[in-house]
């Protein structure tokens, strides 16, 4: 009979059942959810500084509701906000995201009955009455058990001779039995499609709709690359854009190589965190011992206490101007120190005072980026034209400018606050170097995690857990809880933490590619993170159960590709327990989790013991940052589990868990996002493409999984008519990129409605005649979006170029920053006074110290 591992004979196959096993797994699920969402419930109203992030920083012209600070009143109230609401206050990824999850809670809702109220008894009818004359070692035999599932195969010819007798009389009940697969193939692909479709048109009405009717610095500027030698200057460049007569450019900027004042402004951030570090230490020595002078005195007014109460009232000008504050009042004891190396290869080394010398760096760097800034930078072959029009943008960037290949090419711009500088003038050929180099170091990781991935497979494979170590497995026969546990409940667990822990491997990986932007950057995360989770989750569980014997299977079908359908098929039928097993853990137990922000709240006691400085404590303060790269890939793993087994034995189990998963999850992602999490990438709902484009995936699977599971039985009838499927559904890719992606890549010129009169705007309306209200008409904001709201003042310049260089940080309100013509001092001039500086204090001290400092 099929449904066992090669080797172990069918005696031998003795499990916990299945129910034991989603037992156990529910009870833990249970356990874990509870406690995380009772955390969450007694921690979110004396926490608002985390779990009120993102709303206490809102403007206050936002119309987001303040939640209810009871335990579940929060929940309706969270329930009513509207897409609209989403749209004016999180944006437009914010809402494509949470569009994703409700799709998918409808769609699974829809397909969980009928695969409840019609797929169901079928599989049960006729796996009981194979189960009858079978001790499979998993049940007692007696009466229809929802749960059985020791194979999800369908019945194979040898089965019926034996089951004459027993209620099956021919192979017409057979067939008919397959043939409800198929049609339920057919119906759920359908389904699926439908969805997508609906989704993708409201999707793209919205974002045309909301795009439409702002006019921001981003939406007015398109990205100029390829530009010639002779070309590359800003009036050169906007003499060639004015003549094409599309519009006028009100401003171009050259990306030149910055690369110099870059590194000098990491360098200052560095210098002035080290600057600031120091003086949080010697200023909690001297609170440390003033305070034990005071206690062992009991004088409250002596000079050491009238000294501190001064400190702490005169704020940050007065105690770097004040003279009677000087070095000999406060003492040599307690300054930090510095080591510093010198002589023939750094062989010396000396003390020297950390303030002093922090401080020293820090003016010389100022000097250095007010000189840097008044220099000429070599320019690229990139510039960015704003335009005075949207309209006039749109043109260009949909629009060949040059007939030549490489040449002049145009591309939308991310937001000024999205840009990556320093990739603007890193040359094309290293940056697409960088991607391969990339590219191929995920694959060569891909293949690697294959050895754990697979060892961790083989716990749900009783026979391999016997043949590595056979008196652990006895114990666990007579102990079938912990069976249950050690079988399925690790391996989920393990597994889902596994997906928690990649992302951020994948993110740094990203961040190494050259990308323009940051929402290019979280785009790519998406995509590598979801061929991570889909591979090693589905397709490596799913081809060996074996551990070690993956290499080998793996070579036979390599060797034998016709085998590949009937392997996946066998395997992922016995895989049903653990996939559902690890959607109601990610739902019911993790789902909490992630709402709790765990991370932040395990990193808060270590995050607040390694500050020191008050940029320290308030960089607490700020949000946590919203990844969609770090959720999505789980959620469209999970929707494609729940297509892939819909229609097997124990689908209609796994569609309730993956309904709950996405019901939860709109939930939880819809309360981080709009109250609890910033989400500073800006990808205009770019991800909707991934998402379209990543269920046509697990389609396909779906597809070739059924029509293994059919052939199985024999049915080959059954089997061929479900592969018309695959080539129309690789076609509805192909459909989805020339009909839809422009859309959700580009602004439609009758979309735009700047500028216009009232019959223009009538035509325009027309596009969203489909709807009673416009879209829009929730979105404005006192006449802006929220995209206008964070661009206002912004413009496309290095901000290198024009930040405020900010002094030290060290007292309780933050210092006002410097000015370049005040710190543009020449070598012969007093260097100004810095923060824990003296008047009296000679910079020239030490030779040793002025080396130290020279080495910048």
């Amino acid at each position: 009979m099929m449904g066992y591992e090669d080797g172990c004979k069918q005696e031998e196959s003795v499990a916990p059942d299945n129910e034991k096993n989603l037992s156990v797994q529910l009870v833990l699920s249970l356990l874990l959810g509870s406690v995380a969402f009772f955390a969450f419930t007694i921690l979110r109203p004396r926490w608002p500084a985390l779990y009120a992030a993102r709303k206490c920083r809102l403007d206050p012209s936002n119309n987001l509701p303040s939640l209810s600070s009871s335990a579940f009143g929060w929940i309706p109230q969270l329930y009513k906000i509207t897409e609209q609401q989403v749209l004016a206050s999180a944006g437009l990824d914010a809402f494509v995201f949470l569009a994703f999850f409700k799709m998918a809670a409808r769609l699974f809702s829809v397909m969980t009955f009928f695969a409840t109220a019609v797929l169901w008894p079928i599989n049960a009818h006729f796996t009981d009455l194979s189960r009858r004359n079978y001790s499979w070692g998993y049940t007692d035999g007696m009466g229809m058990d929802p749960f059985y599932a020791p194979t999800q195969l369908p019945l194979a010819d040898e089965d019926f001779e034996v089951l004459k007798g027993h209620g099956l009389k021919d192979k017409s009940a057979k067939l008919g039995y397959l043939w409800s697969y198929t049609v339920f193939t057919y119906l759920f692909v359908a389904l699926t499609i439908h969805f997508i479709n609906t989704e993708t048109f409201r999707i793209i009405r919205f974002r045309q709709d909301y795009l439409g009717s702002q006019s921001t610095v981003t939406d007015r500027t398109f990205r100029l690359t390829g530009i010639p030698a002779d070309l590359r200057t800003e009036d050169e460049v906007k003499k060639l854009i004015e003549k094409l007569e599309i519009g006028t450019v009100d401003s171009v900027t050259i990306c030149r190589d910055w690369r110099e004042l870059d590194e000098l402004m990491e360098l200052r951030v560095v210098t002035l965190r080290k600057l600031e570090a120091s003086w949080a230490r010697y200023l909690k020595y001297k609170r440390d011992k003033t305070k034990g002078d005071v206690t062992r005195t009991n004088e409250p007014n002596s000079d050491e206490s009238q000294g501190q109460d001064v400190d702490e009232e005169s704020g940050e000008n007065g105690h770097l101007l004040n003279p009677d504050l000087n070095r000999e009042d406060w003492g040599e004891e307690g300054r930090p120190q510095v080591s510093l190396r010198y002589g023939f290869l750094g062989l010396q080394s000396r003390n020297v005072d950390a303030i002093d010398y922090y401080g020293e760096k820090l003016r010389r760097l100022d000097e250095k980026i007010v000189r840097a800034r008044k220099k000429k930078y070599t320019p690229t072959d990139m510039a960015l034209v704003t335009m005075d029009s949207v309209a006039s943008c749109q043109m260009f960037i949909q629009a060949r400018i040059d007939a030549r290949p490489g040449r002049l090419l145009t591309k939308a711009t991310p937001s000024p606050s999205d840009l990556v500088w320093r990739n603007t003038y890193a040359p094309r050929g290293i940056r697409r170097l960088k991607s391969w180099a990339v590219t191929l170091f995920i694959t060569v990781l891909t293949l690697v995690w294959i050895i754990p991935t697979a060892f961790l497979a083989s716990l749900l494979s009783f026979c391999a857990l016997k043949k590595a170590a056979p008196g652990f497995a006895a114990w666990l026969q007579s102990h079938t809880i912990i069976f249950s546990f050690v079988g399925n409940g690790i391996p989920t667990l393990v597994v889902s933490l596994l997906n928690v822990a990649v992302p951020y491997l994948y993110d740094w990986l990203s961040n190494c590619q050259g990308m323009i932007s940051q929402g290019d950057v979280e785009l790519s995360v998406i995509s590598k993170n979801f061929f991570f989770t889909f591979f090693n989750t589905f397709f490596v569980f799913a081809v060996s159960r074996t551990g070690v014997d993956f290499w080998s299977v793996l070579q036979d079908l390599l060797k034998d590709t016709s085998k590949i359908p009937g392997v996946i098929a066998k395997d992922v039928a016995d895989l049903s327990v653990f996939y559902i097993s690890f959607i109601m853990l990610q739902g019911i137990g993790l789902m909490p989790f992630r709402i709790l922000e765990v991370g932040s709240v395990f990193l808060y006691p270590f995050s607040l013991m390694m500050s020191s400085t008050p940029r320290d404590f308030d960089d607490m303060k700020q949000p946590p940052v919203f990844q969609y790269g770090f959720y999505l890939p789980t959620a469209l793993l999970v929707f494609n589990l729940c297509l892939i087994y819909s229609v097997l034995q124990l689908g209609f189990m796994i569609l309730i868990m993956g309904t709950l998963y996405f019901a939860l999850g709109y939930f939880t992602f819809k309360y981080m996002v709009l109250y609890a999490m910033d989400q500073p990438q800006h990808a205009t709902g770019g991800a909707w493409r991934i998402i379209c484009y990543r269920i046509i995936v697990g389609l396909v699977v779906f597809e070739v999984v059924m029509v293994g599971q059919i052939a199985s039985g024999g049915a080959f009838l059954q089997s061929i008519a479900i592969f018309p499927l695959i080539p129309f559904t690789i076609w509805y890719s192909f459909y989805i990129k020339q009909r839809y992606e422009p859309l959700t890549k580009y602004i439609a010129l009758r979309a735009i409605r700047e500028n216009q009169d009232s019959e223009e705007e009538a035509v325009s309306d027309e596009v969203f005649d489909e709807e009673n209200t416009r879209p829009s008409l929730g979105i404005l904001r006192r006449g802006s979006t929220l995209d206008e709201f964070k661009e206002k003042g912004m413009t496309f310049v290095n901000p290198s170029l024009t930040v405020p260089l900010q002094q030290a940080w060290i007292y309780h309100d933050p210092p006002p920053v410097i000015s370049d013509d005040e710190t543009d001092t020449s070598d012969e001039q007093t260097p100004p006074i810095l923060a824990g500086t003296d008047s009296s204090i000679s910079i020239g001290d030490s030779n040793v110290w002025r080396d130290g400092a020279n080495n910048i």
